[in-house]
């Protein structure tokens, strides 16, 4: 039976958190990053945690955008895990509370078409500190998930979500097992498997 896999982008996927890269761009890293580990360490709404974040973001230029693509990193094995799912069949779907604009090259690198993530808005070139639509936070990545089911007609029961922080923790919760990946206490606490090795080739051992 083919199975979901479902994985969180930032810190999962890659290895960095790519609103820190674009904090970087901006030189508001410190200010960003403390709002950041706040969220994953579920200290803080992630919701409630992104909009000041991209808020502080205002007036960045899109050449950012490709800057932060270049300095992206995928984490070890990803690639080979990805080819290895597909290669048997299995459906492989990202979900992120990070960016479209940032990370969609890299999904069609890895033949990646099933994915979900915010969108900054951007006017005249800039970034006007706001996001898009609906905020995809834990409660949407579980619904995300939700969806690759009835769209596929695989059962829930036959979905695998691998991810790192307390926004990822309903999705893990939600599916057939739940992997938490180089994770936060929070996430190692609700995960049926754990892995603390940083490479995702790692997740064929355990499933």
């Amino acid at each position: 039976m083919n199975k979901i896999f479902l994985l969180d982008v930032d810190s999962t996927l890659i290895n960095e958190e790519v609103i820190d890269l674009l904090a970087a761009q901006a030189g508001v890293s410190k200010e960003v990053s403390q709002i950041t580990s706040s969220a994953m360490a579920g200290e803080l709404d992630f919701s409630e945690s992104l909009v000041k974040r991209v808020s502080l973001l205002a007036g960045l230029s899109i050449t950012a955008i490709a800057q932060v693509q270049k300095k992206i990193t995928l984490t070890n094995g990803a690639a080979d895990l990805i080819t290895a799912l597909h290669s048997r069949g299995d459906i492989v779907a990202v979900v992120s509370g990070g960016f479209t604009e940032i990370i969609s090259p890299l999904l069609a690198t890895l033949k990646i078409s099933k994915f979900k993530a915010n969108s900054l808005e951007i006017i005249e070139g800039k970034l006007t500190g706001k996001v898009n639509g609906e905020i995809v936070d834990r409660r949407a990545k579980a619904e995300f998930l939700k969806e690759l089911v009835a769209l596929s007609g695989i059962p829930l029961s036959d979905t695998v979500a691998i991810g790192d922080g307390a926004n990822d923790i309903d999705m893990i919760q939600s599916a057939g097992i739940g992997v938490a990946f180089c994770a936060k206490p929070a996430v190692v606490n609700v995960a049926d498997r754990v892995i603390n090795t940083r490479d995702l080739r790692e997740v064929l051992k355990v499933i």
